[in-house]
């Protein structure tokens, strides 16, 4: 038979026989790659090994060390498991599979929920069917051929799906006795599948339709090996002890009720306190960075939201109330305001730019199934800003937005990420209007000398936007701060000032946030500091501990001293042992306790104790709070 060539990565040529599949040119390469091969990758699409190689194809093979083996992995896991549930629970009916971010997924129609046991037994089957080391074999039907086949196996969701990929010919995987539709590619053999974990189980309707049939989804992940899924499962632990919302019960931050409704936080004394020290600490950073502070209405005239688009493109997110028969919505965002506050006055290009800063309530009707504490509310406020400019000072408004950011996440330690989101298809405004805007935001990234990505379609309605995204002690990601470039509101709200000409000119609007939602950033702390935040965070800064009754008159002093001196402390002056009051102040993750004896009140002092257990020295109530204030300075 003639030879074929093909290329590799490095650009080196090999020369096989036609028909040749890649595990053939991985052996050709040599038997150590030969057997690491999981998958290829021929002309950038990823395939499976024993697919065929044409001729000036370029070929990678794809081992355990490439950044596609995970993904493939993963996916042949979700086929894994299907199959131990299959043969555990033989009525079960197979939906969909695939792998996602952190692992994999499975939807099964069955009569009876899952329980925690059922993910143990089907755990320990998809470790005998692994090391049964059987191999996925993939072939090729028509698509009639393949409906007729599932259905005799009792699998009807699978016409659904096959109907849905509207093709001549599926792909089927065989693995055992177990077959499944699927494009794959999937590794050679299930003992490719070495460390696996399921997670948990969670109802899930058909096709993400409600009028559907509930189906149970079983979560799991999988890692190349063991040391990695380890890893993994010791930061997933890591974040069930951090979960802001079991940490935010235990510490008395902030509730949810159903008898409130779902979406919509409580703040309790301790949590409000937390609110007040950020909110504070924004209004004092953007009075510095020439901001002007403003304030708008909860509900503007429905009109206005048309005239804005977010009627026609926002709506199903908003709320809408009806007052003296005039339709209002209640208001999602608060650029609206912000926008009326310019038409108050006729600018001049001397008045540019304007900044406006808003810690601004919003309401937004978020579904059910996707409300998460903190992180994920119905009623939350924004640290919004919307500057009005010049388009020729769009360049250093927009870099010192960025600069800005840059401040605020060191004050917070946090390192961060940035990505610019470009027009999705929901959008408003014309093709040069999102050219300029999309630009003005690239060239700015670009200046910055920081790392950023392209999220192709995912900009804002009315413009683009550079999305930051905080990596947190878990190296998770969390969106918080962005910068949308608008030049279509302006124009929607007949925004204009006076050039230096004497002639009608369009402002450029920058829509803004640094620390987004200050809920989810609360949130985001909360879990990042375990609840235990750095001393000028702190909602209780210190606590005063009596050793008896009798020490509870200077213990009452010392706490009035302190609070004069701004100090945020409480006293616990309760007829309890002090190992026991000691303890529930470091529960509360309380930075200091002073505790108080007979000795501290004859000399007048505190002596304090850190929540870690270290004790300092004795100092009078004075040089405590100078203390407090200047370890807080620290920090900001």
């Amino acid at each position: 038979m003639p030879d074929i060539h093909v290329t590799l990565p490095d650009g080196s040529a090999r020369s096989l026989a036609a028909g040749s599949s890649v595990y053939d040119l991985a052996a050709l390469i040599g038997a150590g790659l030969a057997k690491a091969a999981l998958a290829g990758k021929v002309d950038g699409v990823l395939v499976d090994v024993t697919s065929p190689l044409h001729d000036g194809a370029k070929v990678e093979i794809i081992t355990e060390k490439s950044p596609d083996a995970l993904e493939i992995i993963r996916h042949s896991a979700s086929h894994l498991m299907a199959q131990a549930v299959k043969e555990l629970f033989p009525a079960a009916k197979v939906t969909i599979g695939p792998a996602i971010e952190n692992g994999f997924y499975y939807d099964f129609d069955v009569d009876q929920p899952f329980t925690p046991e059922d993910l143990e037994k089907i755990e320990s089957r998809m470790a005998e069917l692994a090391r049964a080391d059987m191999r996925l074999e993939r072939s090729v039907l028509s698509s009639a051929e393949a409906i007729s086949r599932f259905e005799a196996m009792g699998e009807p969701y699978k016409r659904e799906l096959i109907e849905g990929i509207g093709a001549e010919t599926v792909s089927i995987y065989t693995q055992g006795g177990f077959a499944d539709l699927c494009r794959g590619p999937h590794v050679p053999s299930t003992a490719r599948i070495k460390a696996f974990k399921l997670l948990s189980i969670a109802g899930a309707y058909w096709r993400g339709d409600e009028k559907n049939r509930m189906l149970q989804r079983i979560y799991g992940t999988a890692f190349v090996d063991r040391k990695e899924l380890d890893a993994y499962l010791h930061r997933l632990e890591e974040a069930r002890r951090r979960d802001h919302r079991k940490l935010g019960r235990e510490l008395d931050l902030f509730s949810f009720s159903d008898e409130v409704g779902a979406g919509f936080a409580i703040w309790h004394p301790k949590g409000a306190m937390l609110r007040t020290i950020i909110e504070d600490f924004e209004r004092r950073e953007h009075l510095k960075h020439g901001y002007d502070i403003v304030v708008g209405p909860q509900i503007l005239k429905t009109e206005l939201w048309q005239r804005s688009g977010h009627y026609e493109n926002y709506r199903e997110n908003m709320y809408f109330t009806e007052v003296d028969e005039q339709s209002f919505g209640v208001k999602p965002m608060n650029c609206l305001s912000h926008m009326m506050i310019y038409k108050s006055h006729l600018r001049s290009y001397r008045d540019l730019p304007l900044r406006y800063f808003e810690l601004g309530t919003v309401h937004r009707h978020e579904r059910a199934g996707v409300l998460h504490g903190l992180m994920r509310v119905r009623c939350f406020t924004q640290d919004d800003a919307h500057i009005l400019c010049t388009p020729e000072q769009l360049d250093a408004e927009i870099k010192g937005v960025l600069s800005f950011v840059s401040e605020v996440m060191a004050i917070f330690g946090f390192d961060y990420e940035m990505e610019l989101s470009t027009r999705p298809e929901k959008s408003i405004g014309d093709d040069s209007a999102w050219e300029l805007a999309t630009n003005a935001l690239l060239s700015a990234l670009k200046d910055t000398g920081r790392p950023y990505e392209i999220n192709e379609g995912d900009g804002a309605f009315y413009g683009p936007k550079i999305d930051i995204k905080l990596r947190d002690c878990l190296d998770r990601r969390w969106q918080c701060a962005t910068i949308q470039c608008d030049f279509t509101l302006p124009e929607r709200f007949d925004l204009h000032y006076i050039a230096s000409d004497g002639e009608k000119k369009r402002p450029v609007m920058v829509h803004r946030v640094l620390l987004g939602s200050i809920e989810r950033f609360i949130g985001v702390l909360i879990e990042h500091h375990a609840g235990s935040f750095p001393l000028w965070l702190s909602p209780v800064q210190a606590i005063v501990l009596t050793v008896t009754d009798s020490q509870i008159p200077y213990g009452q002093s010392v706490l009035e001293q302190l609070r004069n001196a701004g100090i945020r402390v409480q006293g616990d002056f309760r007829n309890e042992k002090l190992s026991f009051k000691i303890r529930e102040a470091q529960l509360q993750k309380v930075p200091y306790m002073l505790v108080i004896g007979d000795k501290e009140v004859e000399q007048s002092t505190v002596t304090p104790r850190y929540r870690d257990g270290r004790n300092l020295d004795p100092m009078s109530t004075i040089e405590f709070a100078a203390f407090v204030e200047q370890e807080s300075k620290k920090f900001r």
